[in-house]
């Protein structure tokens, strides 16, 4: 295993040159999105992005797995794997709104211990350890939220909570929440981390859209745990906050 300032380094390389190919194919008018078996969209972006990470972490770490959105599964009972969405966000992504972001974990053991979120369209590179989270090599930490009537509450989709989970309990916390807001998928996490909103929420992910977000989330101090205060897995959605407000959220989203 190779030293923190080794991974980090890596991450940003993973994270950069993956870009390289993300970005001139933002906001392009001729960009060709397709639609997969589950009603996500995919471009050419997303598949090349990964191709290239994947090439690299071959590369460099030849023993390790790779769990990717877009191109499958290699070595996955690995020590160590790798975890990559190349692009979280591709409906904002082909949409051209630059909330999406490419995430990157590296997991031991099936637990993730470094996470990237590469906000490419706006140069933001967010990475944590479960410890510390750092936005462009600057530590950032959540901030000590207000009454929960004055809370930024942020989800990705609106509809999605009351689908998955008691529509009641959702409607009770955007209520009560003073300001909310659907600048989802990663982009909504890194508001968070970096103290700009209170209260983010998913109702349901897959492990590459969630696997990143968790060193980069307790790095930065966040309570995170599934709809019920669970270990979150991704499948039971994503609750991030403050610790002194998580409780009274889960109540709130599950009356």
């Amino acid at each position: 295993m190779i030293d923190d300032q080794g991974i980090i380094g890596f991450l940003k390389q993973l994270a950069y040159e993956s870009a390289k190919v993300i970005n001139p194919l933002f906001n392009d008018p001729d960009l060709e999105v397709e639609w997969k078996e589950d009603e996500t969209p995919v471009t050419y972006a997303d598949r090349k992005a990964e191709e290239i990470m994947r090439g690299l972490i071959e590369k460099e770490f030849p023993s390790h797995g790779i769990i990717g959105e877009e191109l499958g599964a290699t070595n996955k009972d690995a020590r160590y794997t790798w975890v990559l969405d190349p692009i979280d966000g591709t409906k904002s992504f082909a949409a051209g709104s630059p909330h999406f972001g490419t995430l990157i974990c590296l997991r031991e053991n099936g637990v993730p211990v470094w996470g990237a979120i590469h906000l490419s369209a706006i140069g933001r590179l967010f990475i944590g350890d479960n410890i510390t989270c750092w936005c462009n090599d600057r530590p950032v930490a959540l901030r000590q939220p207000p009454d929960l009537g004055q809370c930024f509450l942020l989800t990705t989709d609106p509809k999605g909570p009351g689908q998955y989970h008691d529509e009641a309990g959702w409607q009770a916390l955007v209520d009560v929440t003073g300001q909310y807001r659907s600048w989802g998928d990663c982009f909504g996490y890194t508001l968070l981390v970096s103290g700009r909103a209170d209260i983010m929420a998913d109702p349901i992910l897959n492990l590459w859209d969630i696997a990143a977000l968790l060193p980069v989330l307790r790095g930065a101090g966040a309570t995170a745990t599934d709809w019920h205060g669970n270990e979150p897995d991704g499948s039971r959605g994503l609750v991030a906050t403050h610790h002194s407000i998580h409780k009274q959220v889960l109540g709130l989203l599950n009356p």
